[in-house]
């Protein structure tokens, strides 16, 4: 009787802990998944790039002949066009004839040729002028050949004598001077890095 007892207890306590376990099959709750972020989309505007301006040289810089310039005048494409500066100092453009160029800048010149449109009945002209090729420059004395080149940038003494294809054997490295086609002004005596500008004569003396 007492066995039976016992038994009977022990199959309670049996039923009792199995229906305490969670069965192996039951899976845990799932953690919510994260929404993912969007993306957030900028508000600011694309750039856009600057439009062409001047240089500090080509406000500076004083047209004579042997240069080109590029005549900008909006609306009007048959007068935009590339012009030289010829040897009367002034450029030829269809319906106003020629507008006198030497010894102005670039934006001098561009106001002459507004002035000129006006006259000839052209509404509000906006013209914008720029250099597009300076004059040549010129180099004598002893140097292997001497002439006249076409100007580059930022163009020194030694750049110029480079381009002449170099000194000669007897040449002086310390006798170079620059004259800029002025009657009244006395060539400079010039170093090496001395800058020279379009027009400008680079004479080299021979070593005494």
């Amino acid at each position: 009787m007492r066995s039976s007892r016992l038994l009977i207890l022990a199959s309670v306590g049996f039923m009792v802990g199995a229906c305490s376990t969670q069965p192996p099959w039951v899976a845990e709750a799932e953690t919510p998944a994260t929404t993912p972020k969007q993306p957030v989309h900028s508000t600011r505007p694309p750039t856009v790039s600057a439009p062409r301006v001047a240089t500090t040289q080509e406000h500076s810089y004083r047209l004579d002949a042997g240069d080109r310039v590029r005549v900008i005048v909006s609306g009007q494409d048959s007068l935009s066009n590339a012009y030289d500066v010829d040897t009367t100092g002034s450029i030829a453009i269809p319906t106003v004839g020629a507008v006198p160029a030497r010894g102005l800048n670039t934006v001098q010149l561009s106001s002459a040729i507004a002035r000129r449109l006006k006259q000839a009945n052209v509404r509000d002209p906006q013209v914008a002028v720029q250099v597009e090729t300076y004059r040549p420059f010129s180099i004598r004395g002893d140097v292997a050949n001497p002439g006249q080149y076409p100007y580059v940038n930022n163009m020194t003494t030694e750049t110029a004598i480079a381009i002449a294809g170099g000194l000669k054997s007897h040449a002086d490295k310390k006798s170079v001077t620059i004259s800029n086609g002025d009657p009244d002004a006395a060539p400079s005596a010039s170093p090496p890095d001395s800058a020279v500008h379009p027009g400008d004569t680079v004479t080299v003396t021979e070593e005494q």
